[in-house]
């Protein structure tokens, strides 16, 4: 009977990889050392390197949320966050997308309520940054779309896209410790959403305007401009809705866009 078929004995790697995350876990029967001595040392050596490389992969993915909680926090929180939630990808950019929900279920990191969200961004920044690559819609596009055909348009979303809301200042947050430097005190209480592009090969942050999320996330589900924008002015009554498509289209957040049939 071949390996991994029902009924069949697990495989020497699903025997070995079973405790390695788990650090309760007895070291495997099979595993043995030289001369067939045993080896519960050196599982138990590996298996802490292999948590410490993903802990080092957590603090790579989220440099902003481990310098707001400093890194000694950061590290155990990442090591439950290990124990419970083991990689299913070889690539170690692929670990860490639980994350951010993790942290927001996470008891003692409760204090810190806007942590998740701050994560977040950062997780969609590293995910613009390994998306495909197109080139961005071009700013004359709209242009030569007749007037009364614009309500139809419908934009298709660049790859590098990503939309974060939050009820906090996520945006600054992730700012002032993103970068080097001393971190200055952030007053803002407002709640901001987050535009993830990826313009020119470099991944960029903005802040969006009032109703910007509501306008770019129905435009992203592939609503038509007149369907974004109405839910846009329903979500906020002052809704600017040039001053939001020049943002997005400056932003690269779209490749092209396709005039539907009208309602």
């Amino acid at each position: 009977m071949p390996v991994g078929s029902i009924g069949s004995a697990p495989s020497y790697a699903a025997l070995f990889s079973s405790g390695l995350i788990d650090p309760d876990r007895e070291t495997p029967c099979s595993v043995c050392g030289p001369g067939g001595k045993g080896a519960i040392g050196r599982y138990n050596v590996y298996r802490n390197n292999v948590t410490v490389s993903l802990i080092d992969a957590l603090a790579a993915i989220f440099p902003a949320t481990q310098r707001i909680t400093g890194i000694e926090f950061f590290r155990a929180m990442a090591r439950f966050h290990v124990r419970a939630t083991p990689p299913t990808s070889p690539l170690l950019f692929e670990y860490g997308r639980d994350f951010p929900d993790f942290i927001a279920q996470y008891q003692y990191a409760a204090a810190m309520p806007y942590l998740a969200d701050t994560a977040r961004i950062e997780r969609a920044w590293l995910d613009a940054y390994h998306a495909a690559d197109l080139p961005p819609l071009l700013p004359g596009a709209l242009a030569a779309i007749a007037p009364d055909l614009l309500p139809n348009v419908v934009f298709v979303p660049h790859p590098a896209t990503r939309i974060i809301r939050s009820p906090f200042a996520a945006v600054s947050i992730f700012a002032a410790n993103r970068a080097d430097g001393p971190i200055k005190r952030i007053e803002s209480v407002t709640p901001e959403d987050a535009l993830v592009t990826r313009p020119d090969q470099e991944v960029a942050i903005r802040r969006l305007p009032p109703g910007g999320a509501a306008f770019l996330l129905e435009l992203l589900a592939g609503r038509s401009l007149g369907e974004a924008a109405a839910v846009a002015i329903d979500d906020t009554p002052a809704f600017d809705l040039p001053l939001n498509i020049a943002g997005m289209i400056e932003a690269g957040a779209f490749t092209a866009v396709k005039v539907g049939d009208p309602a």
